[in-house]
């Protein structure tokens, strides 16, 4: 089998060598290779026309068979993001899994978790350790590619890979301040300074914090450093260098768990004042990350270039994490739940290389990409010391403070992933796109008790036609990897890790360019992936299999000079297609048949420097638990904003004021595993930034 999968490979990347023998030099023909950076995409708009992440890399977005988001600099800042899932909210079918944001986001895409140790990733290449919340500050765009990534990311969940894109020094000096807070009394400031000297480039951000949420017996703060340094070597050379460090520390909030079920229905308890904690605010999560990433890029003639990427991702942290449980709806009464931890560290390490060319047999042009990669993750899980009180829902009482607990690691996980892929991108005539890609795994996960290998193949085809030079139809098979997620602190087994799994995706869709700086999207996709779910026994397992279908739309970019929109949904179908008997044909917990959002920014032309925008944000209702024996209601959410561009002292001047959910909406803000979490208080965020 393992010689077979190998003989594959090599027969496939065989069959491009009559390609390149039959070709003429590419370089006689004029042929140039695209080569884009992210700082030469379309600035101050909320759309962007190239693609970083994955396969398609420096393509044009309405150019991949694929569904992709890209949120832009301007659309981050309109919106004043300042975490993952502030960044999001514009993707179609994104919803908070579990957890509140406070601590990190917790996400789900089409209904499927984004699994935090494989499917962030940094700059394109590094798999980021999503325990933490990664710095928006330092970020020029966050990239959603939605689905099953196999072909070029390897074992990641199907829900898409969320790509965050480091902003780098340009020819113009950047000297930027800010000072931001918020309603609640958080308080915080950033600098960003980037220089070109010649053929070097170096672009530095240094944010520090004071959190707060509004949530009663909660404090918090954040630092983070990062550098983003560029050499042009030589003409064909060019290397970049990135590091980021963050550390955060900030109280995380009591969920709750779900009643007991009476005759199979749970009856869910009534919203509770938005700043309602039942812990206090020695319950933190805290802990640091670093990350690096060195990437090189040889330009080996007019047709191919070979990079090289490596990089590493540490996160260390002490989690006292809170449930509250077992209570009566009517007195409150009920038990408090601790699981204190100490020194749960992760390290993953990549090292990726891949060969891009592009050579041209007759009417036919051909994109190949040959890679390999290397990736390595090892996690210490301590054991978790738990402890129990008497809490009460309506009239909390303050739990007392308990000591930091020993390290002791009971639970070891090496991975070890091995892989060889290449991918033809052919187009034919300017109208006509065939992909297929190959890709072979060697994967392997050690814990202290077993170790468990696979070792397979994936395929995917994809095909893209251009009637019009503005119009997209595509279709796409991915095969994709999923690797085992740990459990989590709820279920019995907590800290297992699960196994590896395949899945597959199917999804045909559209993509319209209307007009220049405006993109219409629409997608029908159908993902079969094995499930996993906690159990009646508050074990969490994998069981059966799972299906996710459904119909997604977005519209990004201006429709005039004044109007910048943001427009997206998804219709989803998700239910577990096999497994046992209590979740055959149940709907997916935490996904809502209908969620999307509108998002618009308006230039006041009577007043030069002056923006007014609006948003409004809907989940729909969405199973609680695998059973479905609960729902949480859904919401609808509004947001209103205000920027000022102005000069002061001669310097320019921007003011950014922005309120969420400014009716006081309440709501189940994060479902799933039998968890509940509410919405945090609305916020107004207030920003003053000067460039000097």
């Amino acid at each position: 089998m393992y010689k077979s999968r190998w003989f594959q490979f090599l027969i496939l990347s065989a069959s491009a060598l009559p390609t390149l023998a039959q070709a003429q030099p590419a370089q006689d023909q004029g042929i140039v290779l695209e080569e884009i950076v992210v700082t030469a995409d379309r600035r101050n708009s909320f759309s962007q026309d190239y693609l970083q992440a994955g396969a398609f890399r420096d393509a044009r977005i309405i150019d991949t068979p694929l569904t992709v988001s890209v949120m832009s600099r301007e659309l981050l800042d309109a919106q004043q993001a300042s975490s993952i899932v502030d960044a999001v909210r514009n993707t179609a079918g994104v919803t908070q899994s579990q957890l509140n944001a406070t601590i990190y986001s917790n996400l789900a895409v089409r209904g499927v978790a984004v699994d935090n140790l494989t499917n962030y990733r940094f700059n394109g290449v590094l798999p980021i350790i999503n325990f933490i919340d990664m710095p928006m500050e330092n970020k020029d765009r966050v990239e959603v590619l939605k689905g099953a990534a196999g072909l070029y990311y390897g074992f990641a969940s199907p829900s898409g890979i969320v790509n965050l894109v480091t902003s780098r020094a340009s020819a113009e000096p950047i000297n930027k301040a800010s000072l931001s807070g918020n309603v609640h009394g958080a308080y915080g400031g950033h600098v960003d300074i980037g220089r070109k000297w010649g053929d070097v480039g170096l672009r530095v951000n240094a944010a520090a914090n004071s959190l707060e949420t509004g949530v009663d017996d909660t404090k918090g703060r954040r630092y983070f450093a990062s550098a983003a340094f560029d050499w042009d070597v030589t003409d064909d050379l060019e290397i970049m260098l990135d590091a980021e460090y963050i550390d955060k520390s900030v109280t995380e909030a009591t969920e709750l768990v779900l009643p007991a079920a009476v005759n199979g229905v749970i009856t869910l308890p009534a919203f509770q004042k938005s700043s309602l904690n039942l812990g206090s605010d020695w319950l933190l999560s805290e802990g640091y990350e670093y990350n690096l990433l060195a990437r090189a890029r040889y330009t080996i003639s007019a047709d191919w270039s070979l990079s090289l990427g490596t990089g590493e991702s540490y996160l260390e942290r002490d989690r006292r994490y809170s449930s509250f449980s077992g209570y009566n709806l009517t007195t409150g009464n009920g038990t408090m739940g601790l699981a204190l931890t100490h020194g749960n560290d992760y390290r993953a390490r990549i090292v990726k290389g891949d060969l891009a060319g592009v050579v041209e047999t007759g009417p036919i042009k051909h994109n190949l990409l040959i890679g390999a990669s290397h990736y390595t993750r090892d996690a210490n899980i301590p054991a978790a010391v738990r402890y129990s009180f008497a809490q009460n829902l309506y009239n909390p009482v303050e739990i007392p403070e308990q000591p930091t607990p020993p390290r002791n690691i009971t639970s070891i996980s090496r991975v070890k992933e091995d892989a060889v892929f290449i991918f033809n991108r052919a187009s034919y005539d300017e109208w006509l796109n065939v992909t297929v890609g190959y890709r072979t795994t060697d994967y392997r996960d050690r814990n202290l008790t077993t170790t468990y290998k696979t070792s397979p193949d994936s395929w995917s085809y994809g095909a893209l036609v251009k009637p019009l030079s503005w119009i997209s139809l595509y279709g796409n098979y991915i095969e994709g990897l999923e690797a085992g997620i740990i459990v989590p602190q709820i279920a019995t087994n907590a800290g297992q890790v699960m196994p590896a799994a395949l899945s597959e995706q199917r999804e045909y869709g559209i993509k319209l360019e209307p007009m220049r700086g405006l993109l219409v999207t629409g997608a029908y996709f159908d993902i079969d992936r094995a499930s996993s779910y906690l159990n009646a026994a508050n074990l969490y397992v994998r069981d059966g299999a799972a299906n996710y279908s459904g119909f997604e739309f977005s519209a990004t970019g201006e429709v005039d000079r004044n109007l910048s929109v943001s427009v997206s949904g998804v219709f989803l179908d998700a239910k577990q297609e096999t497994g046992s008997a209590t979740v055959r044909g149940k709907r997916i917990e935490n996904t809502a048949k209908f969620s999307g959002s509108i998002f618009a920014e308006y230039g006041i032309e009577a007043l030069d420097g002056l923006k007014l925008s609006a948003g409004a944000f809907r989940v729909g209702k969405r199973a609680a638990n695998a059973v479905n024996s609960a729902f949480v209601k859904g919401y609808t959410t509004f947001d209103l904003g205000a920027r000022y561009e102005m000069e002061y002292a001669e310097q320019p001047l921007s003011i950014r004021l922005y309120a969420e959910n400014v009716t006081g909406k309440k709501y189940w803000a994060a479902t799933g595993s039998s968890l509940l979490q509410q919405n945090v208080p609305s916020n107004v965020k207030l920003s003053v930034s000067t460039s000097f």
